[in-house]
């Protein structure tokens, strides 16, 4: 009984900071870039798109579809970049114990 008690302790602690650590997350502000950093985008902890910067030099319509290409690439930087910090940031918190494949967290 001692060691179910002592589990449940550390399931809890563990939910503790898997929650504080996805506050911290939510918090965070990635950047991707593309286009040798002319456009380059700010996504925050939840992959949301909160901002977008072009260079002024792309402003030519005739570069539209160079530009909406860069803007892709660019959130897809950012989001890589997102990921990789949720992985290690997971790993912190779980102290390296292995999680089953396809389990999203934070969820």
């Amino acid at each position: 009984m001692k060691n179910l008690a002592g589990l449940m302790k550390q399931a809890s602690q563990m939910q503790s900071k898997m929650a504080e650590m996805q506050a911290k997350l939510e918090s965070m502000e990635v950047e991707g870039a593309s286009g040798a950093g002319m456009v380059s985008v700010k996504m925050n902890g939840k992959s949301e798109l909160k901002r977008v910067k072009i260079d002024p030099k792309l402003a030519d319509p005739a570069e539209m579809e160079t530009i909406e290409d860069l803007i892709v690439a660019a959130h897809a930087d950012a989001k890589r970049k997102l990921e990789v910090l949720t992985s290690e940031a997971m790993k912190d918190v779980t102290g390296g114990l292995e999680l089953p494949a396809g389990l999203k967290l934070p969820f």
